[in-house]
């Protein structure tokens, strides 16, 4: 069968979606939005990501603000397309360089900034990808220029902090609420973390890193409190994606499993992951969702003071574009805002969420792990959801 990878590398190679078009200069803003890639490590293409427009283009670079503002599908990948990313190759440690300082500033910034770019050639081409959120056009920088820059202060204060280690500055900006987006960018470019480890990190990279690490912290705190006392169903609808989050009255164990309906042709896949109380040891299959996922439970749990199971259920259909790792994150935020459903018990339970799914339940079951050993140890008769 195919693996997650390999499907979405042909998923995301399919789409033609045009892009802005730019010349060799450009006047505008930065979002503020930086962009660090991973090919040539360690060193890589580092740079700014500037919008043709002037003025306030914060929208286009804060997943948190699309769905709550009702963004569709079309008008976040506008945005995207509306943003060409400037390029120049660095050394990972090369903290000193002039276009990092720059980099720097922008992703410490509290608004857009003003921005000047003069690139070796005509940016070209499109970025599709399912880690990181899609963009425009790219091209080597030769010259780039930005205003004077108003830092956010929670982020100028843990940039200062040069021996508090990363993981703590982490947290300590998630419990002020500073936005996940801003924190991601800022730790991808060097401002966090004790002096001599401080290193840029490439986008993809930083996001799992930065779901990982709050997640894990979370979940320390999270195995401390009392676990759920019913079965409980969240559930959220967005950007052509059902995601149904079924709460256990057990302590943690968690699964993460996903489909895709139809979205390439005839295809129906889904795809899985699992960790028991002890946690997971190896990077997932599943690839970064399953650690995003697992950081917008856990911050609702810490949120609650409760401990739960955790069983996640997606389906992605017909028309679904791959935006990056934040369509998860931000979709299972909001499934874990709303008002729940209570249910006696597990089958209860599944039998509700059947009538939401668009493939069967059972499809779920048979690929799970996690979900199937549960079923197996409270005595429930596989065979009653195997029809």
């Amino acid at each position: 069968m195919m693996g997650k990878k390999t499907y979405l590398k042909k998923l995301t190679s399919k789409f033609q979606i045009p892009s802005v078009e730019v010349g060799k200069e450009l006047e505008g803003s930065t979002p503020p939005s930086v962009f660090i890639g991973s090919w040539n490590y360690p060193k890589v293409y580092a740079g700014p990501m500037i919008s043709p427009v002037s003025g306030d283009t914060a929208i286009m670079d804060t997943p948190e603000a699309w769905i709550p503002g009702d963004k569709s599908q079309e008008d976040i990948i506008s945005y995207r397309m509306s943003l060409v990313r400037g390029k120049k190759m660095i050394g990972i440690t090369d903290l000193d360089n002039r276009m990092v300082e720059k980099l720097q500033e922008i992703s410490l910034a509290s608004g857009s900034i003003d921005s000047e770019a003069e690139f070796w050639k005509k940016p070209r081409g499109v970025s599709f990808s399912e880690y990181q959120a899609p963009h425009g056009p790219s091209a080597i920088l030769e010259k780039f220029e930005i205003d004077n820059v108003r830092w956010d202060r929670e982020l100028e204060k843990v940039y200062y902090d040069t021996d508090l280690r990363a993981r703590e500055a982490l947290m300590d900006l998630h419990r002020k609420d500073i936005p996940f987006s801003h924190m991601q960018k800022a730790f991808s470019v060097g401002t966090m973390g004790v002096d001599k480890r401080r290193r840029l990190v490439p986008t993809r990279w930083s996001i799992t890193a930065c779901d990982s690490t709050i997640g894990d912290q979370l979940l320390k705190e999270v195995k401390h409190y009392e676990p759920v006392d019913v079965h409980r169903v969240y559930e959220f609808q967005s950007l052509q994606n059902y995601y149904a989050v079924l709460l256990l009255p057990t302590p943690w164990q968690y699964e993460w499993m996903e489909a895709f309906l139809e979205v390439l042709g005839k295809e129906k896949l889904i795809f899985s992951d699992y960790e028991n109380y002890n946690g997971k040891k190896e990077y997932s299959r599943v690839g970064g969702c399953y650690y995003t996922c697992k950081m917008a439970v856990l911050e609702a749990l810490a949120h609650e003071k409760r401990q739960a199971g955790v069983i996640v259920l997606r389906e992605a259909y017909s028309g679904y574009v791959p935006l990056g790792v934040f369509n998860v994150r931000e979709n299972v935020r909001n499934a874990m805002a709303q008002p729940y459903l209570e249910f006696e018990d597990m089958k209860t339970a599944l039998t509700y969420i059947d009538t939401r799914l668009k493939l069967p339940v059972n499809s779920f079951i048979k690929k799970s792990d996690l979900l199937q050993d549960i079923l197996r140890s409270r005595q429930t008769t596989l065979d009653s959801y195997f029809k």
